[in-house]
C-alpha cells in the first residue's frame, strides 16, 4: 500500500510517499480501506519530533480516517466487513490502508459523504472530552472557543448549539468571523481588531462565561481566566501562543475556577471509547439530519500531504484538510 513516511524532522517537505504492507488487524480491531484521512495540529507537531506516537502504534501519521472496513478480528457486533466508518486512530491514517479499534469506529451516516466523515473523529472527539466531560457544559450554558474557524471550533460550534448553549469564538478575519457565526455562534469577535474579552463580556450582560476552549494558551489564559463567569472551566487543548504565562491566582479562588487540559493520544482505547458511545448517542443524531456536519476547506491526495501541511501551518483555512486516496 501507498503511505507518507516522516523522514526527518522537519517543515512539511520531510512527508513523502512509502510503500508498506497493508497492516493486520489486532485482537478487537478491524482493518479499514481508508478513503481519506482529517490534517490536525498533532500531525504537524509529528513532523516536527515533538509529538510521537504511543509505544507500539505505527509510525505513518494520522490521527483520524474514514472509509470501509474489510476485515475484523474479534467477536463485536459492529463494525463488520462492508461497513463505512470513520474512526480515532492512535497513528496511520495517512495510508491507503489502516487498522482501527473497533470501540472507536462510528457508523458514517447515510446522508454523509464517506470523505467528508474523516473530518469528524479528532474534532469531535476533543470537543466531547473538554467541553462536555471534563468541563461539564449544561444546555443554557455559555461557551466560549478560541479559534471558532478551524476544525475543531467549526464542529465545536455546531456540537454546543446543538446541545443548547450560547456559543462565544474569537478568530483572525472578518471573514473567519462571518463563517463562524453562520454556523451558530451568538458572537465572533475578530481578536486582531476587538479586545474579546470587553465584547464578549458585553454579550453576556456582565455575567463572563461558563466554558473556555482554549487552544492558543500563552497570554490567553490570564484573559480566560478575567472573562470567566464565577465557577466556570477553562480546558487548555493547545498552546498556540506558548505553553506559559503568569496568571492571578486569587481570581482563580475568588471565582471558584476549574482550570484542566488534556491530551488525547495517550488517553487508554477504553477511555476513548466512552466518549466514542457518547458521540454516537448524542452528537450523531444532529449529524444523521444534517443540522451539524464537518465543514471541508480542501480535499488534497495523499500525496500532497506536504502541501496539505503548509496550508494548515498558514492558518488560512476555514475547517478541515483532507488527504484522500483516488
Amino acid at each position: 500500500m501507498k503511505n507518507i513516511i516522516i523522514k526527518e524532522p522537519g517543515g512539511p517537505e520531510v512527508l513523502t510517499v512509502a510503500e508498506a504492507d497493508i497492516p493486520t488487524p489486532g485482537p478487537g480491531q478491524v482493518l479499514v480501506k481508508v478513503s481519506a484521512a482529517g490534517i490536525n495540529r498533532p500531525d504537524v507537531m509529528q513532523r516536527l519530533g515533538r509529538y510521537p506516537p504511543p509505544p507500539g502504534a505505527s509510525e505513518i501519521p494520522g490521527l483520524e480516517l474514514s472509509g470501509e472496513v474489510i476485515e475484523t478480528n474479534g467477536d463485536f457486533e459492529f463494525p463488520v466487513a462492508g461497513d463505512r466508518v470513520c474512526a480515532l486512530v492512535h497513528s496511520g491514517g495517512y495510508a491507503e490502508y489502516a487498522v482501527a479499534d473497533a470501540s472507536l469506529c462510528l457508523p458514517v451516516p447515510d446522508n454523509l459523504a464517506v470523505d467528508d466523515a474523516a473530518a469528524l473523529p479528532e474534532t469531535a472527539f476533543t470537543v466531547w472530552n473538554n467541553v462536555f466531560d471534563r468541563c461539564g457544559l449544561k444546555k443554557g450554558e455559555s461557551l466560549l472557543i478560541h479559534g471558532g474557524s478551524s476544525g475543531i471550533g467549526t464542529i465545536g460550534i455546531q456540537m454546543a448549539t446543538a446541545m443548547g448553549a450560547t456559543v462565544y469564538v474569537t478568530a483572525g478575519s472578518p471573514e473567519k468571523c462571518r463563517f463562524c457565526e453562520q454556523l451558530g455562534a451568538r458572537l465572533a469577535v475578530n481578536y486582531n481588531e476587538e479586545d474579546f474579552v470587553e465584547k464578549i463580556t458585553e454579550a453576556q450582560g456582565g455575567a463572563g462565561v461558563d466554558v473556555i476552549l482554549d487552544m492558543v494558551a500563552g497570554g490567553y489564559i490570564g484573559k480566560d481566566i478575567q472573562l470567566a463567569a464565577p465557577d466556570g472551566r477553562i480546558a487548555i487543548i493547545s498552546g498556540l501562543k506558548g505553553w506559559k504565562t503568569e496568571i492571578d491566582c486569587r481570581s482563580l479562588m475568588v471565582k471558584r475556577l476549574t482550570l484542566t487540559g488534556s491530551t488525547l493520544r495517550p488517553m487508554s482505547a477504553q477511555y476513548k471509547a466512552a466518549i466514542a458511545r457518547n458521540l454516537e448517542k448524542h452528537i450523531w443524531p444532529f449529524i444523521g439530519k444534517g443540522q451539524t456536519k464537518p465543514v471541508i476547506y480542501r480535499k488534497l491526495p495523499l500525496e500532497q500531504a506536504a502541501e496539505a501541511h503548509a496550508i494548515m501551518e498558514s492558518s488560512a483555512h476555514i475547517g478541515k484538510i483532507l488527504l484522500i486516496n483516488e
